[in-house]
């Protein structure tokens, strides 16, 4: 894909989602850290399930250290890994008020020192609540980073740097979401749809499951806003 392509691609993401966000629940900076660092092998829709029976009755630092290893597992149950996550959680709140005063902190090397946070959960942090131009990648990204041509690589790392480096300047604060979001409900795992995909013509899969629609392209090229699938 060359630099031409590649700014046809989000700007056509663009019109597609003006406007996206990540489909965990969240109120506070808290609240989304937390979220992310559950979803780890893990859906948005199973977190979010979790998340709206923890949340009202614990959701700062405090509260959460309030309810102890077991009475945090019988909430995270439901998830996988939901022991580690549950430990990782509960040191990180601590963590929290023993060094930020209870608030996440703006700093990748302060979040990527909390217990059960890496790269990945760091970037989401970054880029959905402070903004930054960064990309978190998820197996999601990787796959249509790969699949498309995007920003081919071996590893995750690999990726987010190709990404970083490939994705316009304009899109980048949002180049993040509108990717998670085309590979969760577009560019899917077992069954991509591209006879929907607004980018079939701009994409390097070579095994596309049914023909791309140069109408279908067009009519979204053309829109200055177009409607989510």
């Amino acid at each position: 894909m060359n630099k031409a392509q590649r700014h046809e691609f989000f700007h056509r993401l663009a019109q597609q989602r003006p406007k996206p966000e990540t489909e965990l629940e969240y109120q506070t900076p808290f609240e989304l850290l937390v979220a992310v660092m559950l979803s780890a092998q893990a859906t948005d829709v199973s977190v979010n399930k979790v998340t709206r029976q923890l949340y009202p009755v614990a959701n700062t630092p405090e509260a959460i250290l309030s309810l102890g290893e077991e009475g945090l597992a019988f909430y995270l149950k439901t998830l996988g890994l939901f022991r580690a996550k549950t430990r990782h959680v509960l040191a990180t709140c601590a963590l929290l008020l023993e060094q930020h005063d209870g608030r996440v902190p703006e700093d990748r090397d302060a979040l990527e020192a909390l217990p059960g946070v890496g790269r990945k959960t760091a970037n989401v942090v970054l880029n959905t609540i402070f903004g930054w131009p960064v990309m978190a990648v998820d197996t999601h990204i990787f796959r249509l980073a790969n699949r498309t041509g995007l920003a081919p690589g071996k590893t995750v790392r690999t990726v987010e740097d190709g990404l970083m480096k490939k994705i316009p300047k304009e899109f980048l604060r949002d180049a993040h979401h509108w990717l998670i979001l085309h590979g969760r409900y577009t560019c899917k795992a077992r069954s991509p749809d591209c006879a929907a995909c607004i980018v079939c013509d701009l994409c390097g899969f070579r095994e596309k499951t049914s023909a791309c629609s140069p109408e279908f392209v067009g009519k979204y090229a053309r829109l200055p806003e177009c409607p989510t699938p």
